[in-house]
Protein backbone atom coordinates (compact mmCIF):
# COMPACT_ATOMS: atom_id res chain seq x y z
CA UNK A 1 0.00 0.00 0.00
CA UNK A 2 0.76 3.60 -0.54
CA UNK A 3 -0.32 6.80 0.73
CA UNK A 4 -0.03 10.68 0.06
CA UNK A 5 -0.10 13.51 2.23
CA UNK A 6 -2.17 16.23 1.48
CA UNK A 7 -1.85 20.11 2.33
CA UNK A 8 -3.98 23.08 1.42
CA UNK A 9 -2.09 25.99 0.20
CA UNK A 10 -2.93 29.61 -0.80
CA UNK A 11 -0.02 29.72 -3.00
CA UNK A 12 0.81 26.81 -4.97
CA UNK A 13 3.51 28.44 -6.99
CA UNK A 14 5.56 29.40 -4.17
CA UNK A 15 5.04 26.07 -2.28
CA UNK A 16 5.85 24.08 -5.36
CA UNK A 17 9.11 26.27 -6.06
CA UNK A 18 10.15 25.77 -2.76
CA UNK A 19 9.74 21.93 -2.19
CA UNK A 20 11.28 21.32 -5.05
CA UNK A 21 14.57 24.21 -5.50
CA UNK A 22 15.07 23.54 -2.14
CA UNK A 23 13.83 20.85 -0.62
CA UNK A 24 14.63 18.72 -3.70
CA UNK A 25 11.63 16.79 -4.49
CA UNK A 26 10.72 15.47 -7.62
CA UNK A 27 7.10 16.46 -9.09
CA UNK A 28 5.26 13.82 -9.14
CA UNK A 29 1.96 14.15 -10.62
CA UNK A 30 0.69 17.38 -12.03
CA UNK A 31 -3.61 17.73 -11.37
CA UNK A 32 -3.77 21.46 -11.80
CA UNK A 33 -4.94 22.87 -8.66
CA UNK A 34 -2.82 20.35 -6.81
CA UNK A 35 0.63 19.07 -7.36
CA UNK A 36 2.56 16.09 -5.69
CA UNK A 37 5.84 15.72 -4.98
CA UNK A 38 8.03 12.82 -4.28
CA UNK A 39 11.12 12.33 -2.39
CA UNK A 40 12.22 8.85 -1.77
CA UNK A 41 9.17 7.14 0.09
CA UNK A 42 7.62 10.55 0.91
CA UNK A 43 4.50 11.85 -1.10
CA UNK A 44 3.52 14.93 -0.36
CA UNK A 45 0.58 17.06 -2.31
CA UNK A 46 -0.44 20.60 -2.30
CA UNK A 47 -3.54 21.66 -3.53
CA UNK A 48 -4.97 25.48 -3.34
CA UNK A 49 -6.91 26.27 -0.87
CA UNK A 50 -8.40 29.83 1.09
CA UNK A 51 -6.56 28.48 3.81
CA UNK A 52 -3.47 26.96 5.15
CA UNK A 53 -2.57 23.50 6.62
CA UNK A 54 0.32 23.85 9.08
CA UNK A 55 -0.69 21.22 11.57
CA UNK A 56 1.99 18.69 12.16
CA UNK A 57 5.44 18.22 11.73
CA UNK A 58 6.50 17.17 7.91
CA UNK A 59 9.54 15.18 8.41
CA UNK A 60 12.53 13.92 5.84
CA UNK A 61 15.36 11.40 6.69
CA UNK A 62 18.12 10.95 5.15
CA UNK A 63 21.50 8.24 4.84
CA UNK A 64 23.24 10.58 7.08
CA UNK A 65 24.69 13.38 9.22
CA UNK A 66 26.71 14.80 5.99
CA UNK A 67 23.18 14.57 3.91
CA UNK A 68 21.55 16.94 7.05
CA UNK A 69 24.38 18.97 7.51
CA UNK A 70 24.09 19.86 3.66
CA UNK A 71 20.82 20.57 4.11
CA UNK A 72 21.39 22.74 7.42
CA UNK A 73 24.29 24.71 5.74
CA UNK A 74 22.29 25.16 2.05
CA UNK A 75 21.47 29.34 3.02
CA UNK A 76 17.81 28.66 1.48
CA UNK A 77 16.04 27.19 4.84
CA UNK A 78 14.75 29.03 7.52
CA UNK A 79 15.81 27.54 10.14
CA UNK A 80 14.76 27.24 13.88
CA UNK A 81 17.65 25.68 15.18
CA UNK A 82 20.82 24.11 14.50
CA UNK A 83 21.40 20.26 13.80
CA UNK A 84 22.38 17.97 17.31
CA UNK A 85 21.60 14.59 18.45
CA UNK A 86 18.52 13.41 20.52
CA UNK A 87 19.41 10.42 22.56
CA UNK A 88 16.03 10.45 23.51
CA UNK A 89 15.11 9.10 20.02
CA UNK A 90 18.66 8.32 18.65
CA UNK A 91 18.43 10.55 15.94
CA UNK A 92 20.11 13.97 14.73
CA UNK A 93 17.90 16.56 13.52
CA UNK A 94 17.05 20.12 13.08
CA UNK A 95 13.66 22.40 12.27
CA UNK A 96 12.70 24.52 10.09
CA UNK A 97 9.55 26.34 8.38
CA UNK A 98 8.01 26.28 4.82
CA UNK A 99 7.29 29.80 3.59
CA UNK A 100 4.19 28.88 4.81
CA UNK A 101 5.28 27.98 8.47
CA UNK A 102 4.89 24.68 8.22
CA UNK A 103 7.60 22.86 10.54
CA UNK A 104 9.80 20.99 8.94
CA UNK A 105 11.93 18.16 10.48
CA UNK A 106 15.10 16.89 8.77
CA UNK A 107 17.02 14.01 11.00
CA UNK A 108 18.85 10.58 10.24
CA UNK A 109 18.62 7.35 12.55
CA UNK A 110 21.73 7.10 14.64
CA UNK A 111 20.83 3.18 14.28
CA UNK A 112 20.36 0.42 12.31
CA UNK A 113 16.93 0.33 10.98
CA UNK A 114 14.86 -1.94 8.31
CA UNK A 115 15.07 -0.94 4.52
CA UNK A 116 13.28 2.24 3.44
CA UNK A 117 15.43 3.01 0.05
CA UNK A 118 13.21 2.95 -3.11
CA UNK A 119 14.09 1.11 -5.88
CA UNK A 120 15.46 4.34 -7.88
CA UNK A 121 17.49 5.35 -4.97
CA UNK A 122 18.79 1.59 -4.36
CA UNK A 123 20.04 1.90 -8.12
CA UNK A 124 21.87 5.55 -7.70
CA UNK A 125 22.96 4.69 -4.34
CA UNK A 126 24.95 1.72 -4.62
CA UNK A 127 28.80 2.19 -4.39
CA UNK A 128 32.00 0.17 -4.34
CA UNK A 129 33.11 1.07 -1.09
CA UNK A 130 36.66 0.10 0.17
CA UNK A 131 36.80 1.23 3.64
CA UNK A 132 34.31 -0.31 6.86
CA UNK A 133 32.82 -0.20 10.01
CA UNK A 134 34.09 -2.54 12.69
CA UNK A 135 30.80 -2.95 13.80
CA UNK A 136 29.75 -6.97 13.44
CA UNK A 137 26.80 -7.71 10.97
CA UNK A 138 24.24 -9.53 13.16
CA UNK A 139 23.07 -13.06 11.66
CA UNK A 140 19.58 -11.95 11.47
CA UNK A 141 20.51 -9.52 8.89
CA UNK A 142 22.82 -11.47 6.85
CA UNK A 143 19.47 -14.09 6.29
CA UNK A 144 17.73 -11.16 5.48
CA UNK A 145 19.91 -10.42 2.56
CA UNK A 146 20.20 -14.21 1.27
CA UNK A 147 16.24 -14.49 1.55
CA UNK A 148 16.24 -11.03 -0.98
CA UNK A 149 19.17 -12.57 -2.75
CA UNK A 150 18.01 -15.97 -3.40
CA UNK A 151 15.50 -14.32 -6.09
CA UNK A 152 17.99 -13.52 -8.23
CA UNK A 153 17.32 -14.98 -11.88
CA UNK A 154 19.04 -17.77 -13.36
CA UNK A 155 18.89 -19.95 -16.55
CA UNK A 156 15.96 -22.29 -16.67
CA UNK A 157 15.52 -21.60 -13.23
CA UNK A 158 18.51 -23.52 -11.74
CA UNK A 159 19.46 -21.21 -8.71
CA UNK A 160 22.85 -22.35 -9.04
CA UNK A 161 24.59 -20.00 -7.22
CA UNK A 162 25.73 -20.38 -3.72
CA UNK A 163 26.88 -17.67 -0.82
CA UNK A 164 30.34 -19.02 0.72
CA UNK A 165 31.15 -16.36 4.12
CA UNK A 166 34.31 -16.06 5.40
CA UNK A 167 35.10 -15.00 8.70
CA UNK A 168 38.46 -16.22 9.76
CA UNK A 169 40.90 -13.08 10.14
CA UNK A 170 44.18 -14.92 9.04
CA UNK A 171 41.95 -16.34 5.50
CA UNK A 172 40.30 -13.09 5.02
CA UNK A 173 44.18 -11.48 4.81
CA UNK A 174 45.14 -14.09 2.80
CA UNK A 175 42.45 -13.22 -0.09
CA UNK A 176 43.58 -9.98 0.31
CA UNK A 177 46.82 -10.14 -0.65
CA UNK A 178 46.19 -12.22 -3.85
CA UNK A 179 45.81 -9.20 -6.28
CA UNK A 180 47.50 -6.55 -3.93
CA UNK A 181 45.74 -3.07 -3.85
CA UNK A 182 42.95 -4.80 -6.40
CA UNK A 183 41.82 -6.98 -3.61
CA UNK A 184 43.05 -5.06 -0.22
CA UNK A 185 39.24 -3.54 0.19
CA UNK A 186 38.63 -7.86 1.58
CA UNK A 187 40.75 -7.21 4.35
CA UNK A 188 38.82 -4.10 5.56
CA UNK A 189 35.70 -5.42 6.36
CA UNK A 190 34.81 -7.53 9.25
CA UNK A 191 33.73 -10.64 6.94
CA UNK A 192 34.14 -11.59 2.94
CA UNK A 193 31.15 -13.35 0.66
CA UNK A 194 32.31 -15.54 -2.06
CA UNK A 195 29.46 -15.26 -4.81
CA UNK A 196 29.77 -18.79 -6.49
CA UNK A 197 27.74 -21.28 -8.96
CA UNK A 198 27.91 -24.79 -9.71
CA UNK A 199 28.52 -25.68 -13.26
CA UNK A 200 26.43 -29.34 -13.18
CA UNK A 201 23.08 -27.37 -11.63
CA UNK A 202 23.12 -24.75 -15.16
CA UNK A 203 24.56 -24.70 -18.24
CA UNK A 204 25.05 -20.62 -17.82
CA UNK A 205 26.31 -20.93 -14.09
CA UNK A 206 28.65 -17.55 -14.97
CA UNK A 207 26.16 -15.93 -16.19
CA UNK A 208 23.61 -17.47 -13.14
CA UNK A 209 26.65 -16.36 -10.67
CA UNK A 210 27.13 -12.66 -12.12
CA UNK A 211 23.86 -12.01 -11.79
CA UNK A 212 23.39 -13.17 -8.19
CA UNK A 213 26.19 -10.99 -7.07
CA UNK A 214 24.84 -8.04 -8.38
CA UNK A 215 21.60 -8.76 -6.36
CA UNK A 216 23.33 -9.65 -3.88
CA UNK A 217 25.07 -6.06 -3.36
CA UNK A 218 22.05 -4.48 -4.00
CA UNK A 219 20.00 -6.26 -1.13
CA UNK A 220 23.64 -5.65 1.18
CA UNK A 221 22.99 -1.90 0.14
CA UNK A 222 19.06 -2.19 1.99
CA UNK A 223 20.89 -2.84 4.77
CA UNK A 224 23.20 -0.22 5.16
CA UNK A 225 26.08 -2.82 4.17
CA UNK A 226 28.29 -2.13 1.88
CA UNK A 227 30.42 -4.22 -0.78
CA UNK A 228 32.96 -4.11 -3.36
CA UNK A 229 33.14 -6.19 -6.58
CA UNK A 230 36.55 -7.56 -6.01
CA UNK A 231 37.13 -9.58 -9.86
CA UNK A 232 39.87 -11.95 -11.37
CA UNK A 233 38.99 -14.31 -8.27
CA UNK A 234 38.18 -17.42 -9.92
CA UNK A 235 41.42 -19.43 -9.53
CA UNK A 236 42.02 -22.85 -8.59
CA UNK A 237 44.43 -21.75 -5.51
CA UNK A 238 42.03 -19.35 -4.21
CA UNK A 239 38.87 -22.46 -4.27
CA UNK A 240 41.48 -24.94 -2.71
CA UNK A 241 41.43 -22.30 0.54
CA UNK A 242 38.14 -22.08 0.32
CA UNK A 243 37.45 -25.83 -0.09
CA UNK A 244 35.23 -25.06 -3.20
CA UNK A 245 35.13 -27.28 -6.09
CA UNK A 246 37.76 -26.59 -9.01
CA UNK A 247 34.84 -26.99 -11.65
CA UNK A 248 32.65 -24.38 -9.81
CA UNK A 249 32.88 -20.46 -10.57
CA UNK A 250 33.67 -17.50 -8.48
CA UNK A 251 32.22 -14.30 -10.11
CA UNK A 252 33.92 -12.18 -7.09
CA UNK A 253 34.59 -12.36 -3.50
CA UNK A 254 33.57 -9.31 -2.12
CA UNK A 255 34.12 -7.43 1.41
CA UNK A 256 30.77 -7.33 3.55
CA UNK A 257 30.20 -4.61 6.48
CA UNK A 258 29.07 -1.73 7.46
CA UNK A 259 29.51 1.35 5.95
CA UNK A 260 31.86 3.61 7.34
CA UNK A 261 31.77 7.14 5.30
CA UNK A 262 29.25 7.90 2.13
CA UNK A 263 30.28 8.50 -0.83
CA UNK A 264 29.07 10.84 -3.62
CA UNK A 265 28.46 9.56 -6.91
CA UNK A 266 31.48 9.38 -9.43
CA UNK A 267 30.27 11.64 -12.27
CA UNK A 268 28.52 9.93 -15.64
CA UNK A 269 28.32 10.31 -19.25
CA UNK A 270 25.34 11.83 -20.46
CA UNK A 271 22.32 9.45 -21.24
CA UNK A 272 22.71 10.03 -24.83
CA UNK A 273 26.27 8.93 -24.85
CA UNK A 274 24.88 5.27 -23.93
CA UNK A 275 22.66 4.71 -26.32
CA UNK A 276 24.22 3.42 -29.60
Amino acid sequence: MSGIVFKKTKDLEQISNFYQNVIGMELWQDQDKCKIFEKGNLQLGFCEGDEIDNDGIITFYYNNKKEVDKLYNNGKLEVIEEPKENDKFNIYQFFAKDPEGRTLEFQTFLHNINPFLTGKELLLERRSYREYSEKEIPEEVINKVIDISRYAPTSMNSQSYYFKFIRDEELICDLASIRKTASEPIKKAPMAVAICSDNEQSNRYQQDADIAAYHFMLAARLYNLGTCWIADMDRESIKRKLDIPVDHYIATITPLGYIKDEKDAPSRKDPSKFIR
